[in-house]
């Protein structure tokens, strides 16, 4: 009979490696548990946004469910805001929404990428972050106070000196008809292009300092002038981060509330003319919504709201769209 052999039994706290005894598994080191803890903390982090905004996303869904079984997809056609006759519609609030902010965009994005370079090409380095400093400081400033500081310096100057003028040179244009009572579309935008400049020159200007020194020295060592330079070198190795400081300026803009209320009018009405009242989904939530007692009336708003965040994420979308699009046909990868 074949005879097994067995191994000794092993005893508590011997050592290992030993003949005998099993071995046992080192023991984890701090840096393996700090490497541990760093990664499901990232991992959190990473998962947290996309449940924030499917949490708004439900929430919002579930508050304005009562308005979407009412209206359906006419809440979002009608320009009709009774709260008297419970009839609500949301086109003049996008339309406002839009409108004061393309006119904010056309206004900031040319100043923006004009201010960047002046700061970073023409001006010596000590004196452009001076200037930068004053500039980002606009940042700071609360939205209330532009806000205050549009209806009452502001609105009088755009009603006694810009909104004339305007007329007399584009009478016959619908886009600068009617009595320039300094409050509009046009206040609203211009208040909001100053808000949003900041953002999009500190970004700007920080992606055109990211620009290698020896790609500028070699187009200038070809004859190339300051302009061209900034053309064909500078716009075009900062093009993503020039369209992420855009697209910065535009959240911000889509979603500003106090300053927009102040100066816009507050009107639920469309007119192609910038100098007639008007209103933004921003500025209805913060004139309506503590009147709002009633359910349906309530509930409107919300879904005023719950379309304000889609505007947002879809307009996130297709940027990414385009930016990728972009790199593509200039031979980069995504």
């Amino acid at each position: 009979m074949a005879l097994t052999q067995t191994s000794p039994p092993s005893l508590p706290g011997a050592p290992s490696g030993v003949p005998g005894f099993p071995p046992s598994s080192p023991p984890e080191s701090p840096r393996g548990r700090g490497d541990t803890l760093f990664r499901w903390v990232t991992v959190a982090s990473a998962v947290l946004v996309p449940l924030l905004i499917l949490g708004l996303f439900i929430s919002l869904t579930d508050l304005s469910m009562p308005s979407i079984r009412h209206f359906g997809l006419r809440f979002v056609v009608s320009n009709a805001w009774n709260p008297v006759k419970h009839d609500f519609g949301a086109l003049s609030s996008i339309y406002g929404t839009l409108v004061s902010t393309l006119i904010a965009m056309v206004i900031a994005m040319p100043l923006g990428l004009a201010i960047a370079f002046f700061l970073v090409e023409l001006i010596p380095p000590g004196f452009g972050r001076i200037i930068g400093g004053a500039i980002e400081l606009l940042a700071a400033i609360p939205s209330i106070i532009f806000g205050m500081w549009g209806l009452f310096v502001f609105a009088p100057y755009m009603a006694d000196h810009v909104q004339p003028f305007l007329a007399r040179i584009g009478g016959n244009l619908p886009l600068f008809q009617g009595p320039p009572m300094g409050i509009g579309m046009l206040t609203a935008g211009v208040i909001l292009a100053l808000m949003i400049l900041p953002f999009i020159t500190s970004v700007t200007s920080d992606v055109f300092r990211m620009v290698p020194v020896q790609l500028k020295e070699s187009a200038y060592g070809m004859g190339s002038t300051t302009f061209e330079v900034a053309r064909k070198v500078t716009l075009r190795y900062g093009f993503d981060g020039i369209v992420g400081a855009g697209f910065l300026g535009l959240g911000r803009a889509l979603g500003e509330t106090m300053a927009v209320t102040f100066v816009i009018g507050n009107s639920h009405k469309i007119s192609a003319s910038l100098f007639t009242g008007a209103n933004t989904i921003a500025s209805t939530l913060a004139n309506e919504f503590t009147e709002a007692s009633d359910p349906l009336y309530l509930s409107s708003l919300v879904e005023l709201g719950l379309i304000l965040l889609f505007i947002t994420v879809f307009v996130e979308i297709l940027s990414r769209l385009w930016l990728g699009r972009m790199k593509k046909k200039s031979g980069r990868r995504v």
